[in-house]
């Protein structure tokens, strides 16, 4: 398993200072998956030079978090491709939580074309419905119990058997009523393309979701399956 912060793909300085760094609990709980191996390199190691090089795949990685945090998935395509020639694996395996960003790494598998197969994780979710994040740490007591109503409404979103523009302006209404949460973004999107849709066609429509929980805003990323 590798586990490492990657300055690149942060676009705020304050962001990346403010991120959990947990090695010594990540290792813990490795070893009760029975992990062999955690690959924990340095910054000096992952870029003994400045990575200069350019991706851009349009438009899976310019929408919602691409528009939101110019340069994220360049970071994301810089180290994962780095990762990938260190280790050459035959599987690689990412949270589905991050739903864009499978999408824009498997882009660049066939891009760079890795012999590998990108194996998508369902999101792991606590009693309530929130979603499991290293981001989680930053919340407190009372922000917590708060942004368990993020998949409480997106969840429920699903069987009112709105139009999608009405779900999307259901779903951003009841989150921002709640005080405390305010929605960066929510967009309906084929699953496959991540480009916008009008109607419940596509045969795979998910909706991505920010939001920002609290008074000294943690950004909360999720989602949820339409079909």
């Amino acid at each position: 398993v590798s586990i490492f912060l990657n300055p690149t793909q942060f676009n705020d300085p304050k962001d990346l200072q403010r991120y959990p760094r947990t090695l010594d609990a990540d290792c813990r709980l490795l070893e009760e998956c029975r992990a062999d191996i955690a690959f924990a390199p340095s910054v000096e190691e992952v870029y003994p030079e400045p990575d200069t090089r350019q991706f851009s795949y349009p438009p899976t990685d310019s929408v919602m978090e691409g528009a939101m945090r110019p340069g994220h998935f360049n970071g994301v395509c810089q180290v994962v491709s780095k990762l990938f020639s260190y280790v050459e694996p035959d599987r690689a395996y990412f949270g589905e939580k991050d739903y864009q960003q499978i999408a824009v790494v498997r882009r660049m598998v066939e891009d760079l074309g890795f012999k590998l197969e990108i194996v998508p994780c369902p999101v792991v979710r606590q009693s309530d419905g929130l979603a499991l994040s290293s981001r989680n740490t930053l919340l407190t007591p009372a922000e917590r119990k708060m942004a368990a109503n993020i998949f409480r409404i997106l969840d429920g979103s699903r069987s009112l058997g709105l139009s999608v523009g009405q779900t999307h302006d259901y779903v951003v209404r009841e989150i921002n009523a709640i005080p405390g949460l305010e929605v960066q973004y929510f967009s309906i999107v084929d699953g496959d393309t991540l480009a916008d849709v009008s109607s419940w066609k596509a045969p795979s429509i998910v909706g991505c979701i920010t939001v920002f929980c609290g008074t000294k805003p943690v950004r909360l990323i999720d989602h949820i399956r339409y079909k």
